[in-house]
């Protein structure tokens, strides 16, 4: 079930918030529960009892390692580590795998072994990462174990953030689950209700608009796609994906705060940054701190006890441990977002930048001054959203090189006006948090707006909720972009 969808928008939601206020406190997270298990079963009816054993599995674990210590604790928290990274990269990897295998095999001459496709169920990427978070803090007593089972199920299966993120560390939301009275209130309900019609919006009005044309332009033909058509798609896939992915995060913070639920912010104006490294830091917010935290941080800290010197290869030890802890963390990013040798190389591309930006780029960026450092960062990614959307690293190069070299083609695309004003409109909304003031409107605006505000905000999200269903009436809906990681 898509967030986007007339099913969801006229029949799901509505239904579930008009049971879920009026039912008694004591029954709204059973009935929650409920409601995110059908919700994903709508979806992946076969994998939803998969999700639903290792969840049990891994409640069984956790709560018998928290009450060991020494050698008995360390292998509970192995074996937990293991079967989630075996559930992830099975259903996720193993058709990745077996192509290559099967690559190798027919360098040599063999003939490959029959395979039957293994389906990806939704969400599995994010809901790993969930488990493992809850693994992780658990073992370094950072958060206490979840008493109950069904707490522990809540913060796995919660619907607004099940399918994809913002990946919530159980610290962040254990003590809502047990209780959120202060939030359930009108406040919290209207600015959620705000922060779902802007995401769906965002998605509907902008992304999927977006995405019809640039889906037409890297469909075209060598002869056909000139270099200002490829900077034209590329432009507008970088829009496309941003308010695709930003426009799920606040549906689901919107829905969540309906709910009672704070839930972690995900994207603060990523396209103002002035480097790669400030990227990172408004991008996907969630999921680059899971990195830094349980990937970079731990592997930094180890590379920094196996080099004793101060230098190595004419380089200072702390840069050298920054390469080595960077490399690995993005190449496992890269990975993490699809079984596909782009992302590896995107993954990759990435970390070159950070690298260079802790090197040598951001003194010179700094001294470029802020707009030139957007307009290069800017471009930069646009690259890097072009290898991502690539299926294969010869198409990644074939439209990078389309990129420079300026060649022309056959234009058989009309780029009508509604693309045009969506990506105008795309231009706007992203690069308007440079400025404060908007910065604190929009503060106002999803977290605290007056009594004067709150009619106009209710007037322009019921006005946007009509043209967006009417969208999707209109063309159907499209499944979110990171519905495939």
């Amino acid at each position: 079930m898509i967030f986007s969808s007339s099913l969801f928008l006229l029949y799901f939601l509505p239904f579930f918030l008009i049971v879920y206020y009026l039912i008694d406190r004591s029954y709204k997270n059973w009935f929650l529960l409920f409601a995110s298990i059908l919700f994903y079963a709508w979806g992946a009816p076969k994998f939803v009892f998969v999700v639903m054993g290792s969840v049990l599995i891994d409640f069984v674990l956790i709560r018998q390692m928290s009450l060991k210590t020494g050698t008995g604790r360390r292998v509970l928290f192995w074996v937990s580590v293991i079967l989630n990274l075996a559930l992830l990269l099975y259903f996720k990897y193993m058709n990745f795998f077996v192509d290559q295998f099967h690559a190798m095999q027919l360098l040599f001459g063999l003939k490959p072994a029959d395979w039957t496709k293994i389906a990806l169920p939704v969400g599995i990427s994010f809901i790993t990462f969930q488990k493992l978070s809850y693994t992780l803090d658990v073992y370094k007593k950072q958060h206490p174990v979840f008493q109950k089972l069904q707490d522990y199920a809540l913060y796995i299966f919660m619907f607004p953030q099940l399918l994809s993120g913002p990946i919530v560390r159980p610290g962040q939301i254990a003590s809502q689950i047990t209780d959120r009275l202060d939030q359930e209130n009108i406040d919290y309900r209207l600015t959620g209700f705000y922060r779902f019609i802007i995401g769906l919006a965002k998605k509907v009005l902008i992304a999927d608009v977006l995405g019809v044309t640039v889906n037409e332009i890297f469909a075209l033909s060598s002869t056909e796609l000139s270099s200002g058509m490829v900077w034209i798609g590329a432009i507008a896939y970088t829009f496309q994906i941003y308010f695709d992915f930003s426009g799920y995060s606040d549906m689901a913070i919107g829905l969540a705060r309906m709910m009672g639920f704070k839930l972690p912010e995900n994207f603060n104006s990523p396209y103002v940054s002035q480097s790669i490294t400030e990227f990172w830091r408004r991008w996907h917010m969630t999921l680059s701190f899971w990195f830094r935290d349980y990937i970079f941080l731990p592997l930094a800290y180890a590379t920094s006890r196996k080099l004793p010197k101060e230098h190595y290869w004419g380089v200072r030890a702390d840069k050298v441990i920054y390469l080595i802890a960077t490399t690995v963390t993005f190449l496992l990013c890269g990975f993490w977002h699809g079984a596909n040798w782009t992302f590896i190389a995107w993954g990759a591309y990435m970390g070159v930048f950070l690298i260079a930006d802790r090197l040598i780029l951001l003194k010179y960026l700094k001294k470029s001054g802020k707009v030139p450092s957007i307009a290069i960062t800017f471009i930069l990614l646009m690259i890097g959203w072009l290898i991502f959307r690539s299926e294969s690293l010869h198409e990644a190069w074939y439209l990078i090189r389309r990129l420079f070299i300026f060649q022309g083609g056959e234009n058989t695309i009309w780029l009508n006006p509604k693309f045009w004003t969506m990506l105008s409109i795309a231009v706007i909304f992203s690069f308007w948090g440079g400025f404060k003031k908007i910065e604190s409107w929009v503060e106002k605006l999803y977290f605290k707006p007056g009594n004067s505000l709150m009619i106009a905000f209710s007037v322009i999200a019921i006005l946007l909720f009509i043209l967006s269903e009417a969208t999707i009436t209109s063309s159907g809906f499209s499944p979110f972009i990171y519905f495939r990681f």
